[in-house]
């Protein structure tokens, strides 16, 4: 089950804010613990670097990483390069960059919704448009397709997450889904799978590195206990709820299913 030996993984926002487990850099470890070579990028080198000790400490030796900006093309291109150079292939694309600001259309400034927009979208397409002709490629040359996994947010499904109105965000996040099922049928004949993962209120760094001092928030610990309440099983996910739902849809085993999404969130949207 879930053995991914032979197959290339690359994974954007590998790395993670602070110590501990972020989606990126969970994802890219645990594609690496079921047997893939993982191509990691992150547009900060200490990120990235936690990653890096991880994989080493593992023993994960088919590990390569690089610097990028995932608006940029030409950065982009130039890690698609970097990871062919090493590996040979690519058989995995997680599109995992993302961030939200709060604002409504009247709060928000033009430079802050272009930046968001351009985070949370655009870096999803800049990874298919430089990695979906590597796997049509393959796949004419093999017959072995690809898979790619983007990542949403239940702000693309709702009004507001927390009270508060992040309209940039949700509208990049819906964006997200759209842009799945659209680019999974253009190349559901091309043997290449595309699906969305939405997670739900998450407990990950992000949380004490940037919400907590984002809102200015004075009770830490009163914050994460009402997130936590919010969630209807009680407790918010974590990464690994995260990385374990992506790597399910990169699997093999989800080999029927493409232009889906899968909602992590512990029952939020539904209760909602």
């Amino acid at each position: 089950m879930l053995d991914f030996k032979g197959k290339v993984a690359f994974v954007t926002g590998a790395g993670s804010v602070g110590d501990g487990w972020g989606n990126g850099k969970a994802i890219a470890v645990l594609l690496a613990r079921q047997g893939a070579s993982v191509f990691g990028v992150d547009i900060s080198a200490d990120a990235l670097k936690g990653t890096a000790d991880v994989m080493a400490g593992e023993g994960h030796v088919n590990w390569a990483s690089r610097l990028c900006d995932m608006t940029n093309s030409g950065d982009v291109q130039g890690a698609v390069e970097d990871c062919l150079a090493r590996f040979g292939r690519i058989d995995i694309l997680v599109n995992n960059v993302g961030g939200s600001a709060p604002g409504d259309p009247v709060s928000m400034t033009e430079e802050a919704w272009d930046k968001q927009l351009n985070l949370n979208l655009k870096t999803a397409f800049m990874g298919c448009k430089h990695v979906l002709p590597v796997m049509e490629r393959q796949f004419e040359a093999d017959g072995v397709g690809g898979s790619i996994v983007n990542m949403a947010s239940v702000a693309g499904l709702s009004s507001a997450v927390g009270g508060r109105v992040h309209v940039a965000y949700a509208t990049a996040k819906a964006g997200i889904i759209a842009f799945t099922r659209s680019t999974a049928i253009a190349y559901v004949r091309k043997g290449i799978r595309v699906n969305v993962v939405i997670p739900g209120t998450m407990h990950t760094p992000l949380v004490e590195n940037r919400l907590i001092k984002q809102l200015g928030v004075d009770d830490p610990a009163a914050f994460i206990a009402k997130r936590n309440a919010s969630v209807p099983m009680g407790r918010m996910g974590d990464a690994w709820d995260i990385a374990n739902a992506t790597v399910f849809l990169a699997s093999d085993e989800a080999k029927y299913i493409t232009a889906t999404h899968l909602i992590v969130d512990g029952g939020l949207t539904a209760a909602r």
